[in-house]
């Protein structure tokens, strides 16, 4: 499974992610490690055509679409994954942690996001268990307001990105990005010393 995931970025229209698919991608991202098991992250899926339509005109520039987003729109599923800073700090406030001061430097890392992110990727590796496809994108910052605004978004929750989810389509192909080609394990691993 981990050798097939890969981001699919097209997606055939007329074939919608079943519920119970859809439910099983959930249920696995909330089996993903949490710091101190704060559990700090939320979801927002949007399935319905008004919904994604939504999500596309808050966090896309007007005018015609581009290729590459022509064919990301054409996802039944999108899963919107938020972190909630607040609910790491109220966690680590109570007497098993001690951090009473809630001093957000004592997190070397914000892992309100990491953890978001290690649900993310459950959801992409559940997606290709499934015989799906899915593909894991940005939201840009400057259209992170107008997304609250869209679905009522409340402000202690960021989102960490967008999965769009389905099965691919036909004019889906490799990003030109993997022309690069992939790092090998002796590029970046260290043992013992950098």
């Amino acid at each position: 499974m981990v050798r097939r995931r890969r981001m699919v970025r097209d997606y055939d229209p007329d074939r919608p992610v079943p519920a119970d698919v859809r439910e099983r991608l959930l249920a696995h991202a909330i089996r993903a490690p949490s710091a101190g098991f704060s559990q700090g992250w939320a979801f927002l899926v949007l399935e319905t055509a008004e919904e994604r339509d939504r999500f596309w005109s808050a966090t896309t520039d007007a005018g015609a679409p581009d290729g590459w987003l022509t064919r990301m729109r054409r996802a039944p599923l999108l899963v919107v994954p938020f972190s909630n800073k607040q609910a790491y700090l109220d966690r680590y406030a109570e007497p098993d942690k001690g951090w009473a001061d809630r001093d957000e430097s004592r997190w070397p890392v914000p892992y309100w996001d990491v953890d978001a992110g290690m649900a993310s990727l459950l959801m992409l590796l559940t997606a290709v268990d499934e015989g799906l496809g899915a593909c894991f994108f940005g939201v840009p910052g400057d259209k992170v307001a107008a997304l609250r605004a869209s679905f009522g978004v409340p402000g202690e929750y960021r989102p960490v990105g967008c999965l769009s989810i389905g099965y691919p389509g036909d004019g889906d192909r490799r990003s030109p990005s993997l022309r690069r080609g992939r790092r090998g394990v002796d590029e970046v691993v260290h043992r013992g010393r950098w």
